[in-house]
């Protein structure tokens, strides 16, 4: 109750932000047309700009349906084919989604990095805290493709490289998942990269493996092992609802004989940075030639265009 009337709160709030901004704006402009001042004729116009962005928000935050979408998320990012490039591809997509996290307003946490062998990533594990964080970073699950000349290549060839990025919500204590003791095994052992004389001289790091699912989760930035442990139960538990929900879904759909317009783990979105420079999501068909903008973390024109594709593809099914 607690958490739904937080909530409630933080729409009206918006509704009421969103309110004054227009009433701001419409006094501006009656100000400028009575004195002729293109100065106050500009504030009106930046006034207005404030709240349409606002506005736009808010039709967003309506197209949440899902269950969890108002949940934190929990940020799943691993390299694929293309060797070095694709460790270093899963590197620039971490910093793109903690950019995107910063301009949202959302706190990070890094749970787990685990480097490349030459450069790079070979994966990342971050939590996203704020209002609808999963909502969002949902829209961004599958594939990314990179096209470049590679830095590594000392033939300047173009070369083509994969990441995946998993989302889940982060599932609150009382919605209950279940985990047997038995089930588990628990591994420790001692973090590896930057972290401090700590954490490299014990062995804090923990690391889970479900045996049903075959899920396995490790977290290593915390200090203590107690910490990291807390940390990977709360990835497991989220990657563990994600399954069942993933399982239902699946059901349902051969009940009713109809196939998913995207599969899981499908490439969504192609970042070529050679010989053109764009960027095109295979879902919405929105392309942008922005890729600088977009790689530093400007990603609400792709999240907004698969929210709206998302809608009109539940309403096609009605």
């Amino acid at each position: 109750m607690l958490r739904e009337k937080r909530a409630l709160e933080r729409e009206l709030a918006g509704y009421d932000a969103l309110s004054e901004a227009i009433e701001e704006a419409g006094v501006l402009l009656e100000l400028a047309a009575e004195a002729g001042d293109a100065g106050t004729l500009g504030e009106a116009a930046a006034k207005l700009a404030e709240a349409e962005g606002a506005l736009e928000d808010a039709e967003l935050r309506r197209l949440f349906a899902g269950e969890h979408d108002a949940s934190n998320a929990i940020l799943s990012i691993n390299a694929g084919a293309g060797g070095t490039d694709a460790c270093d591809w899963a590197e620039m997509l971490l910093r793109m989604y903690l950019r995107w996290a910063e301009r949202r307003g959302f706190q990070t946490e890094i749970l787990d990095v685990q480097a490349g062998d030459e450069a790079g990533i070979r994966s990342a594990t971050v939590n996203l805290l704020g209002d609808h964080a999963y909502g969002y970073a949902r829209t961004e699950q599958g594939v990314h493709r990179l096209v470049r000349i590679s830095p590594f290549d000392s033939q300047h060839r173009r070369h083509t490289a994969f990441a995946s990025v998993s989302v889940f919500p982060e599932i609150p204590d009382d919605v209950e998942v279940e985990i047997d003791d038995k089930d588990i095994r628990i591994d420790t052992y001692r973090a590896g990269g930057a972290g401090g004389q700590h954490v490299n001289k014990t062995d804090s790091a923990v690391r889970l493996t479900h045996f049903p699912s075959g899920i396995v989760v490790q977290c290593q930035n915390e200090r203590s092992q107690h910490k990291n442990k807390a940390a990977a139960m709360k990835v497991l538990r989220a990657r563990l609802f994600e399954l069942h929900q993933r399982q239902k879904e699946e059901q349902m759909e051969a009940l009713r004989g109809e196939k998913r317009e995207i599969g899981f783990g499908s490439q969504i979105r192609s970042y070529t940075l050679h010989p053109a420079q764009r960027i095109k999501d295979h879902r919405t068909k929105l392309e942008v030639s922005d890729t600088a903008g977009v790689l530093d973390g400007d990603l609400d024109g792709f999240i907004r265009a698969t929210l709206l594709h998302e809608a009109a593809a539940a309403e096609r099914r009605v």
